[in-house]
Protein backbone atom coordinates (compact mmCIF):
# COMPACT_ATOMS: atom_id res chain seq x y z
CA UNK A 1 0.00 0.00 0.00
CA UNK A 2 3.17 2.86 0.82
CA UNK A 3 4.77 1.90 -2.38
CA UNK A 4 0.85 2.56 -4.52
CA UNK A 5 0.74 5.85 -2.70
CA UNK A 6 4.55 6.75 -3.64
CA UNK A 7 4.02 6.31 -7.03
CA UNK A 8 1.38 7.56 -7.58
CA UNK A 9 2.40 11.15 -5.88
CA UNK A 10 5.53 10.60 -7.72
CA UNK A 11 2.60 11.00 -10.82
CA UNK A 12 1.32 14.09 -9.68
CA UNK A 13 4.34 15.71 -8.93
CA UNK A 14 5.54 14.50 -12.24
CA UNK A 15 2.06 16.05 -14.08
CA UNK A 16 2.73 19.43 -12.17
CA UNK A 17 6.10 19.45 -13.25
CA UNK A 18 5.44 19.23 -16.87
CA UNK A 19 2.62 21.75 -17.01
CA UNK A 20 5.25 24.24 -15.41
CA UNK A 21 7.81 24.02 -17.83
CA UNK A 22 5.06 24.10 -20.74
CA UNK A 23 3.74 27.26 -19.47
CA UNK A 24 4.43 30.07 -21.37
CA UNK A 25 7.54 31.88 -18.63
CA UNK A 26 6.98 35.74 -20.70
CA UNK A 27 3.81 37.76 -19.55
CA UNK A 28 5.15 40.44 -21.95
CA UNK A 29 2.90 41.14 -24.93
CA UNK A 30 3.07 44.49 -27.67
CA UNK A 31 2.89 45.26 -31.45
CA UNK A 32 3.76 47.89 -33.33
CA UNK A 33 0.35 49.87 -34.15
CA UNK A 34 2.41 52.50 -36.79
CA UNK A 35 3.34 52.06 -38.96
CA UNK A 36 0.37 49.67 -38.80
CA UNK A 37 1.61 46.06 -38.50
CA UNK A 38 -0.37 43.02 -40.06
CA UNK A 39 -1.80 42.34 -36.98
CA UNK A 40 -3.14 45.69 -36.44
CA UNK A 41 -4.23 45.95 -39.75
CA UNK A 42 -6.18 42.61 -38.58
CA UNK A 43 -7.58 44.47 -35.31
CA UNK A 44 -8.71 47.50 -37.16
CA UNK A 45 -10.52 45.39 -39.45
CA UNK A 46 -9.07 46.34 -42.40
CA UNK A 47 -8.09 43.39 -43.59
CA UNK A 48 -10.82 41.25 -43.72
CA UNK A 49 -11.10 36.87 -42.03
CA UNK A 50 -7.82 37.54 -40.40
CA UNK A 51 -9.42 35.12 -37.29
CA UNK A 52 -8.31 35.33 -33.40
CA UNK A 53 -5.29 37.53 -34.54
CA UNK A 54 -8.15 40.34 -34.62
CA UNK A 55 -8.54 40.17 -31.09
CA UNK A 56 -5.00 39.81 -29.53
CA UNK A 57 -2.71 41.32 -31.91
CA UNK A 58 -0.31 41.63 -29.23
CA UNK A 59 0.11 38.06 -28.75
CA UNK A 60 2.47 36.48 -31.39
CA UNK A 61 5.07 34.83 -29.47
CA UNK A 62 7.88 32.68 -30.19
CA UNK A 63 10.85 30.98 -29.60
CA UNK A 64 13.64 33.56 -30.84
CA UNK A 65 15.67 33.03 -33.75
CA UNK A 66 12.49 32.96 -35.99
CA UNK A 67 11.89 34.48 -39.52
CA UNK A 68 8.30 34.46 -40.05
CA UNK A 69 5.39 37.04 -39.49
CA UNK A 70 3.25 34.75 -37.58
CA UNK A 71 5.94 32.23 -34.95
CA UNK A 72 5.04 29.26 -35.77
CA UNK A 73 1.01 29.44 -34.61
CA UNK A 74 -0.70 27.42 -36.45
CA UNK A 75 -3.64 29.72 -35.96
CA UNK A 76 -1.63 32.88 -36.69
CA UNK A 77 -1.04 31.71 -40.40
CA UNK A 78 -2.90 34.14 -42.02
CA UNK A 79 0.25 37.06 -40.95
CA UNK A 80 2.25 34.95 -42.88
CA UNK A 81 0.12 34.84 -46.23
CA UNK A 82 2.01 37.34 -48.35
CA UNK A 83 -1.41 36.94 -50.71
CA UNK A 84 -3.50 38.32 -48.36
CA UNK A 85 -3.78 41.90 -49.66
CA UNK A 86 -2.03 43.42 -47.32
CA UNK A 87 -2.50 47.45 -47.58
CA UNK A 88 1.08 49.45 -47.70
CA UNK A 89 1.96 52.35 -45.74
CA UNK A 90 3.74 54.75 -47.42
CA UNK A 91 6.85 56.14 -45.86
CA UNK A 92 9.95 57.76 -46.94
CA UNK A 93 13.55 56.22 -46.36
CA UNK A 94 13.54 56.81 -42.83
CA UNK A 95 10.37 54.93 -40.92
CA UNK A 96 9.92 55.35 -36.74
CA UNK A 97 8.35 52.34 -35.84
CA UNK A 98 5.78 52.87 -32.57
CA UNK A 99 5.19 49.75 -30.46
CA UNK A 100 2.92 49.61 -27.96
CA UNK A 101 3.87 47.36 -25.13
CA UNK A 102 0.49 46.12 -22.87
CA UNK A 103 2.85 44.23 -20.61
CA UNK A 104 6.16 45.04 -19.73
CA UNK A 105 9.44 42.57 -20.00
CA UNK A 106 12.74 43.29 -19.64
CA UNK A 107 14.69 43.30 -22.80
CA UNK A 108 17.43 42.39 -24.90
CA UNK A 109 17.28 43.26 -28.40
CA UNK A 110 14.92 44.78 -31.32
CA UNK A 111 15.62 43.62 -34.27
CA UNK A 112 14.68 45.03 -38.07
CA UNK A 113 14.64 42.69 -40.81
CA UNK A 114 13.90 43.19 -44.33
CA UNK A 115 14.61 39.97 -46.87
CA UNK A 116 17.25 37.94 -44.84
CA UNK A 117 19.19 41.30 -43.61
CA UNK A 118 18.93 42.67 -40.67
CA UNK A 119 18.94 46.52 -40.87
CA UNK A 120 18.69 47.81 -36.82
CA UNK A 121 19.10 46.37 -34.25
CA UNK A 122 18.71 47.97 -30.85
CA UNK A 123 20.02 46.75 -27.31
CA UNK A 124 18.52 47.57 -24.04
CA UNK A 125 20.25 45.34 -21.82
CA UNK A 126 17.92 43.44 -20.27
CA UNK A 127 16.26 47.15 -19.18
CA UNK A 128 12.21 46.94 -18.97
CA UNK A 129 10.38 48.84 -21.49
CA UNK A 130 7.96 51.41 -21.12
CA UNK A 131 4.15 51.70 -21.91
CA UNK A 132 5.36 52.64 -25.69
CA UNK A 133 8.51 51.88 -27.55
CA UNK A 134 9.59 54.14 -30.83
CA UNK A 135 12.39 53.52 -32.98
CA UNK A 136 14.00 55.21 -36.10
CA UNK A 137 15.19 52.89 -39.26
CA UNK A 138 17.24 53.52 -41.94
CA UNK A 139 16.08 51.88 -44.49
CA UNK A 140 19.40 52.00 -46.87
CA UNK A 141 18.10 53.29 -49.78
CA UNK A 142 15.47 50.75 -50.81
CA UNK A 143 12.57 51.63 -52.77
CA UNK A 144 9.00 50.59 -53.52
CA UNK A 145 7.14 47.55 -51.77
CA UNK A 146 9.42 46.38 -48.62
CA UNK A 147 7.84 44.20 -45.86
CA UNK A 148 9.75 44.48 -42.35
CA UNK A 149 10.07 42.30 -40.22
CA UNK A 150 10.12 43.27 -36.36
CA UNK A 151 11.44 41.31 -33.31
CA UNK A 152 11.62 42.01 -29.63
CA UNK A 153 13.39 39.67 -27.51
CA UNK A 154 13.01 39.04 -23.93
CA UNK A 155 15.64 38.87 -21.79
CA UNK A 156 15.11 36.44 -19.79
CA UNK A 157 13.13 33.97 -21.85
CA UNK A 158 13.61 32.12 -25.12
CA UNK A 159 10.85 33.55 -26.34
CA UNK A 160 10.20 36.38 -28.55
CA UNK A 161 7.12 38.76 -30.28
CA UNK A 162 7.16 38.91 -34.29
CA UNK A 163 5.51 41.54 -36.19
CA UNK A 164 5.57 41.86 -39.98
CA UNK A 165 5.01 45.55 -41.40
CA UNK A 166 4.38 46.27 -44.93
CA UNK A 167 5.41 49.81 -46.71
CA UNK A 168 5.75 51.42 -49.76
CA UNK A 169 8.81 53.04 -49.57
CA UNK A 170 9.11 56.03 -52.12
CA UNK A 171 12.23 57.14 -54.53
CA UNK A 172 14.67 59.51 -53.34
CA UNK A 173 18.25 61.23 -54.08
CA UNK A 174 20.67 61.42 -52.31
CA UNK A 175 23.57 58.67 -51.46
CA UNK A 176 22.26 55.61 -49.65
CA UNK A 177 23.91 54.36 -46.55
CA UNK A 178 24.00 50.45 -47.16
CA UNK A 179 24.95 49.77 -43.24
CA UNK A 180 22.44 52.28 -41.33
CA UNK A 181 23.33 52.97 -38.13
CA UNK A 182 19.22 52.98 -36.30
CA UNK A 183 18.74 55.70 -34.25
CA UNK A 184 16.51 55.74 -30.89
CA UNK A 185 13.91 58.62 -30.11
CA UNK A 186 12.22 58.79 -27.11
CA UNK A 187 9.29 60.96 -28.19
CA UNK A 188 7.05 59.01 -30.72
CA UNK A 189 6.64 61.59 -33.59
CA UNK A 190 3.64 62.12 -35.56
CA UNK A 191 2.72 58.96 -37.34
CA UNK A 192 2.89 58.77 -40.69
CA UNK A 193 -0.55 58.64 -43.00
CA UNK A 194 -1.73 55.21 -42.94
CA UNK A 195 -4.33 53.03 -44.25
CA UNK A 196 -6.19 53.11 -41.13
CA UNK A 197 -9.74 53.19 -41.08
CA UNK A 198 -11.82 56.75 -40.67
CA UNK A 199 -10.98 57.76 -37.07
CA UNK A 200 -14.22 58.22 -35.07
CA UNK A 201 -16.02 61.45 -34.36
CA UNK A 202 -14.48 63.40 -31.22
CA UNK A 203 -16.31 62.52 -27.96
CA UNK A 204 -17.48 59.32 -28.90
CA UNK A 205 -17.98 56.82 -26.39
CA UNK A 206 -14.95 54.31 -25.95
CA UNK A 207 -15.05 50.20 -27.03
CA UNK A 208 -12.81 47.95 -28.02
CA UNK A 209 -12.04 46.93 -32.03
CA UNK A 210 -12.06 50.66 -32.71
CA UNK A 211 -9.06 52.21 -34.28
CA UNK A 212 -8.03 55.66 -32.51
CA UNK A 213 -5.43 58.44 -33.74
CA UNK A 214 -3.81 60.74 -31.69
CA UNK A 215 -5.66 63.77 -30.61
CA UNK A 216 -9.07 61.46 -30.77
CA UNK A 217 -11.28 62.13 -27.68
CA UNK A 218 -13.75 59.60 -26.10
CA UNK A 219 -15.74 59.39 -22.84
CA UNK A 220 -15.62 56.39 -20.49
CA UNK A 221 -17.21 56.27 -17.23
CA UNK A 222 -18.00 59.71 -17.43
CA UNK A 223 -14.81 60.94 -17.73
CA UNK A 224 -13.23 62.42 -21.02
CA UNK A 225 -9.90 61.11 -22.29
CA UNK A 226 -7.89 62.05 -25.29
CA UNK A 227 -5.48 59.80 -27.05
CA UNK A 228 -1.77 59.99 -27.13
CA UNK A 229 -0.77 57.79 -29.42
CA UNK A 230 -2.26 55.83 -32.52
CA UNK A 231 -4.09 52.26 -31.92
CA UNK A 232 -6.63 49.79 -31.53
CA UNK A 233 -7.89 49.44 -28.91
CA UNK A 234 -8.74 45.97 -26.75
CA UNK A 235 -10.58 44.44 -24.15
CA UNK A 236 -7.91 45.63 -21.03
CA UNK A 237 -7.03 48.55 -22.63
CA UNK A 238 -9.93 51.05 -21.45
CA UNK A 239 -8.79 54.77 -21.08
CA UNK A 240 -8.26 54.33 -17.13
CA UNK A 241 -6.12 51.48 -17.43
CA UNK A 242 -2.87 52.58 -20.27
CA UNK A 243 -1.92 56.18 -19.64
CA UNK A 244 0.86 55.55 -22.26
CA UNK A 245 -2.30 55.61 -24.72
CA UNK A 246 -4.86 58.17 -23.22
CA UNK A 247 -4.85 61.49 -21.22
CA UNK A 248 -7.58 62.38 -18.95
CA UNK A 249 -9.12 65.90 -19.93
Amino acid sequence: MRRSVVLTLGTVAAVLASVLVAAPAAQAHGYISSPPSRQALCAQRAVPDCGQIQWEPQSVEGPKGLRNCHANIAHFAVLNDDGRGWPATSVGNTVTFNWVITARHSTSTWEYYIGGSRIAVFDDGGRQPGATVSHTVNLGGRTGRQKVLAIWNIADTANAFYNCVDVQVGGGGGNPNPNPTPTRTTTPPTPPPTTNPTPPPAGGTWRAGTAYQAGNTVTFNGATYRCRQAHTAIQGWEPPNVPALWERV
